[in-house]
């Protein structure tokens, strides 16, 4: 396998020609010693290799569908390859993240992101306000919990048209009749930066709240009812109740919620595309609409995919550091 490899890349480099047209001879290759991997550990190691044959097929399809594109990536990612060029793909170096350093686009959309993630925290606690009423003895419990589920139910493109295009269109659309019935002269959701990102905002929230609702809602199921009774035995209002015994035992269903959701929103892009396109003048942008916009508008392949592989890395960076103080705040302190 390793030597068809180093042949295809050879061709691939255009060192030697070996009449490989695709990658399709080290992809069979791949699949041969993956099988005789597979065997060689039940042949070699008898009971013990039958176990790890559970985890190292899943492993062998894993480092096929993530490791070795992410490794073609970066050869793509330190070329210039234009779809619209007659050129073809040429590598060059780090031209491509010296663009990528002066692009204020590409900071832009960066610097959007962090409003996106802090818009986070208010979403927490709209679901925590939630959950906390479909936890309570109400009325239509029930139909409240399946009708507050109902936006998560939709895909993001069917919500940008429905509200986007329809509900928030300038002249007919039934929140801006509302607007200007409220006396907002004439309203446009989409019009300035500032009114555009929180439209944006509230959007995606519309559509979230509910994942981070659930996931809330059975955390506080799981909490034994003897604790917030003796809480109130012990003259624990509803307030000091909530905050000395239901929100610390809730942290760990909380941060993970929270965890999750700055992984969705950072891949925050099908909204942005389909209702302003980044508009207006970048303020809505976020990175994944940005570098959509460089394949499909520019057809930059090259560039495109070095501005997601820096972004990989901040993703991964961040996920990390988040991850460490989430770890840290929830260890128990003696």
């Amino acid at each position: 396998m390793a030597l068809v490899a180093v042949l295809q890349i050879l061709q691939s480099a255009g060192a030697r020609d070996f009449g490989f047209e695709t990658w399709r001879p080290t992809l069979y290759a791949y699949a041969l010693w993956s099988v005789c991997l597979c065997a060689g550990q039940v042949i070699t190691r008898g009971e013990q290799g039958k176990r790890v044959l559970f985890v190292l097929p899943a492993a062998l399809f894993v480092l096929s569908m993530v490791v070795f594109p992410l490794i073609f990536g970066l050869g793509i990612a330190f070329s210039n390859w234009n779809l619209s060029s007659p050129d073809g793909r040429q590598f060059n170096g780090l031209g491509n993240l010296r663009q990528m350093w002066a692009d204020p686009f590409y900071w832009n959309a960066l610097k959007n992101m962090v409003w996106y993630v802090l818009a986070i925290l208010p979403e927490y606690a709209v679901a925590f306000g939630l959950a906390l009423l479909l936890n309570a003895e109400i009325r239509g419990r029930k139909f409240f919990r399946v009708a507050f589920l109902l936006p998560l139910m939709l895909s993001p493109v069917a919500v940008s048209w429905m509200i986007g295009k329809s509900m928030m269109e300038v002249r007919f659309g039934p929140l801006a009749r509302l607007a200007r019935e409220l006396g907002w002269q004439s309203p446009s959701f989409f019009g300035s930066p500032e009114i555009a990102r929180a439209t944006m905002m509230l959007m995606d929230a519309w559509t979230f709240i509910p994942f981070m609702m659930i996931m809330i809602l059975a955390g506080l199921q799981a909490i034994p009812k003897e604790l917030q009774e003796a809480a109130r035995v012990d003259g624990g209002s509803g307030w000091r109740s909530f905050w000395e015994v239901t929100f610390p035992l809730m942290l760990p269903v909380s941060i993970t919620a929270i965890l999750i959701r700055v992984i969705f929103k950072l891949k925050l892009a099908d909204i942005v595309i389909n209702v302003t396109s980044g508009g207006p003048g970048g303020a809505t942008d976020t990175v994944t609409s940005f570098i959509f916009r460089e394949y499909r508008d520019r057809s930059n392949v090259g560039y495109g995919t070095l501005l997601a592989m820096v972004y990989l890395v901040i993703i991964v960076i961040a996920m990390t550091i988040l991850m460490k103080l989430a770890d840290r705040w929830m260890r128990p302190r003696y």
